[in-house]
């Protein structure tokens, strides 16, 4: 059912001042900053200021980061480990894996971001093989591809929510069927998704989680977050860890290593209290603004924009189907570079990955926001790639 495209704007868009002077379409790579989040920040120095060193105190934002993280996500607090970012997260699961027993063997889609790519490579030293799972000319992976890939010998399957590249939404259901039915993990890194649609662990059935608050929940950078299953939590210590990681980090023991038997035990070294502060403040304005309502309201902007790209007779590397994309959508360019900067130069903030023009609209976006892009596309049609 089609929704107005001017009533979640019109609610919300006065609370990020960035409109008043610019069209910000770029929340793939940093959501827009509000006044939410400017304030957290705020709150932050003031209680610094206040209180000097207040770690105790500071401590209790962490579990709140937890709570927000955990709410949003449908898991238990003791399934969240609060991390400085998706790599920090990945890289403790990798450390505590082993790579034996016949399993050794590790699943990666090529729609990676390079951080997963890089820290499953990273694991060849310790007995790890890793295995590419390539995709479809048009950026696609269908599910036989996986259904090929994954077997007995597989420990891991590592995918994609939305690819960062083309705004290609993989089939995460599907794919954690047949890994499951062969007895291997998945870890689902939803960077790209969370806060642009709903992210429910349970639904999904996937083992590990990781993402940030930097793009669709609001946040900031330097805040990530990973979920682990509670069954598998104390099957995995990993060797890569901190002082926040540990059963009671205020013991300070130096003398042995005993990690919490909560998902803590990802975590590491002081966590990023300034993030944290923000990142509490984006995930309550985003649910305050409502994920649902934003899934459906980009979904509109997007139909208009992919309309007005074929208008221009342009390439969409997206998929055309809703349900395979998330909230990207990416244009061919022939010389993308000079294509952002023609649009930063119109007031249209946008960015580039590969050859590709990426735009992303979120909650606050409207269709004026489209039009505006289209219309400095126009013209600019020299630098498009046309079908």
């Amino acid at each position: 059912m089609a929704v107005s495209v001017d009533a979640l704007p019109a609610r919300i868009r006065h609370r990020f001042p960035i409109f008043d002077r610019l069209v910000y379409i770029n929340s793939c790579s940093q959501g827009a900053l509000s006044d939410a989040v400017r304030d957290a920040y705020a709150r932050y120095l003031d209680d610094w200021d206040e209180h000097g060193a207040p770690w105790e105190y500071w401590v209790e934002q962490l579990d709140a980061a937890r709570r927000s993280v955990a709410g949003l996500v449908n898991a238990a607090e003791d399934e969240v480990a609060v991390t400085t970012s998706v790599s920090a997260g990945v890289s403790a699961l990798a450390s505590g894996l082993g790579f034996d027993g016949g399993r050794d063997k590790v699943v990666v889609s090529d729609s990676e971001f390079p951080t997963i790519g890089q820290i499953w490579h990273a694991q060849e030293r310790r007995g790890a093989r890793v295995v590419h799972v390539p995709a479809e000319a048009d950026g696609t992976i269908p599910l036989e591809r996986f259904d090929a890939a994954i077997d007995e010998e597989t420990a891991l399957v590592a995918i994609t929510h939305v690819c960062f590249r083309n705004g290609v939404r993989l089939d995460v259901a599907g794919v954690i069927e047949l890994a499951h039915e062969r007895g291997a993990l998945v870890l689902l890194d939803a960077y790209q998704s969370v806060g642009s649609l709903p992210v429910d662990v349970r639904a999904l059935d996937c083992d590990f989680l990781a993402a940030g608050v930097l793009k669709y929940l609001l946040g900031s950078a330097g805040l990530g977050f990973f979920y682990c299953r509670r069954d598998l939590v104390e099957r995995i210590e990993p060797t890569a860890t901190g002082w926040f990681a540990d059963r009671n980090i205020f013991e300070m023991d130096i003398h042995d290593y005993s990690p919490a038997t909560t998902a803590r035990r990802f975590e590491a070294g002081t966590p990023p209290i300034p993030a944290i502060y923000a990142g509490i403040a984006g995930i309550e304005l985003m649910q305050e603004i409502g994920i649902e309502e934003t899934e459906a309201h980009v979904r509109e902007l997007n139909a208009l924009l992919i309309a007005g790209v074929d208008e221009l007779g342009a390439r969409v590397v997206t998929p055309r189907v809703p349900e395979q994309r998330g909230a990207l959508v990416c244009v061919a360019s022939t010389d993308v570079d000079r294509l952002v900067a023609a649009l930063a130069e119109g007031g249209v903030v946008t960015s580039s990955r590969d050859d590709n023009l990426r735009i992303s609209a979120h909650c606050y976006n409207t269709a004026e926001d489209v039009s505006a892009v289209l219309e400095v596309l126009a013209r600019n049609r020299s630098l498009l790639r046309l079908d």
